[in-house]
């Protein structure tokens, strides 16, 4: 099994707090450094400064050498195709092709608001997310000239400059060169269709081993009906994660998470909601669920740690999963 660590900056991280983290993450061996794309405060308070996504993936592109860095995912709302196309090929080759890029549809409708970002209807913004993700594959790979009609955008004569060049991590399955795209969601029937026809990766949210196996399968059926072999395409599940090396310490981090998301009553409803779906307990308890999730089909997993200034939970997933199953 294969690790990602994935944070959720707009929880009050500044770019200090991201870097030492994202250098914490490298030194422990994980793949790659996720970090989600908002601009609004939560879970927990909503008034917590954030950060802009690809700034700070920007600035860690020069401050870490060997992990891959990436978005999961960034909305479709908030930049136009072209200029996020930029912006991703901008970075990735600051980063000397580090960079994994995951792209969605956007749900938090608040955000949009606070912020003056368009948040049409949902079948609306599928449409736009299919055709973002044509358009980056065109603008990153199709020849000069390439040009696309669709009904949110348009392309003529397109002239991108430099094209995205070789991934420095080759071993990942995908296209033979360029950035690696990501589809995510909870796998319904639309998204699973996106998936066959754009991406090198489908990241599972939100699910349990059980409902995992049966969304993997769900996608290779998309594939095939899309004319693609399924092995082509990797499988992954982001999974929320709560670990510690013994009782007494696991019971501390559950305070803190519980403190930091502000969850003041019903906590052991909270948890025992997510019980199912999240890696939680001792590390012989947390290899028990990743390998639930490897009898289901994942590839790889993305950590998902709400308590990202905690850089010895960190070390403690770096040292008890990475290699270790």
């Amino acid at each position: 099994m294969r690790f990602a660590l994935m944070i959720e900056p707009q929880q009050g991280m500044n770019y200090a707090d991201q870097l030492a983290i994202a250098r914490r993450a490298e030194a422990g061996g994980f793949e790659t450094l996720f970090r989600s794309d908002h601009y609004s405060s939560f879970p927990g308070p909503d008034d917590n400064p954030t950060t802009d996504a690809w700034a700070v993936l920007a600035g860690l592109a020069r401050e870490t050498s060997s992990i891959g860095l990436g978005t999961l995912v960034s909305p479709i709302t908030f930049r136009s195709p072209g200029n996020l196309a930029k912006v991703v090929a901008t970075v990735d080759e600051m980063s000397g092709g580090r960079i994994e890029f995951g792209l969605g549809a956007g749900w938090n409708d608040i955000e949009h608001r606070r912020y003056g970002f368009p948040f049409p209807p949902i079948e609306d913004r599928a449409d736009m997310l299919e055709e973002q993700l044509t358009i980056l594959r065109g603008l990153w790979e199709e020849p000069d000239g390439w040009r696309f009609d669709g009904r949110h955008y348009q392309i003529d004569d397109a002239r991108f400059r430099a094209k995205p060049g070789p991934r420095a991590q080759a071993r990942l399955k995908g296209r033979e060169g360029g950035i690696r795209l990501i589809v995510g969601g909870d796998g319904t029937p639309r998204s699973l269709r996106i998936a066959a026809r754009f991406a090198d990766e489908f990241n599972l949210s939100s699910s349990d081993p059980v409902r995992a196996a049966d969304r993997y399968k769900r996608l290779d059926e998309a594939c095939r009906a899309a004319g693609r072999d399924p092995a082509s395409i990797s499988r992954s599940s982001m999974v929320g994660v709560l670990i510690g090396k013994d009782k007494a310490e696991l019971d501390r981090r559950t305070k803190e998470l519980m403190h930091l998301l502000g969850v003041s009553s019903g906590g052991d409803a909270w948890l025992a909601e997510r019980r199912s779906r999240w890696i939680i307990g001792t590390p012989d308890e947390g290899r028990d669920v990743v390998r639930r999730y490897i009898d289901a089909g994942a590839e790889r997993i993305m950590l998902q740690d709400f308590l990202p200034w905690d850089l010895g939970m960190v070390d403690l997933m770096a040292s008890e999963l990475i290699g270790r199953i």
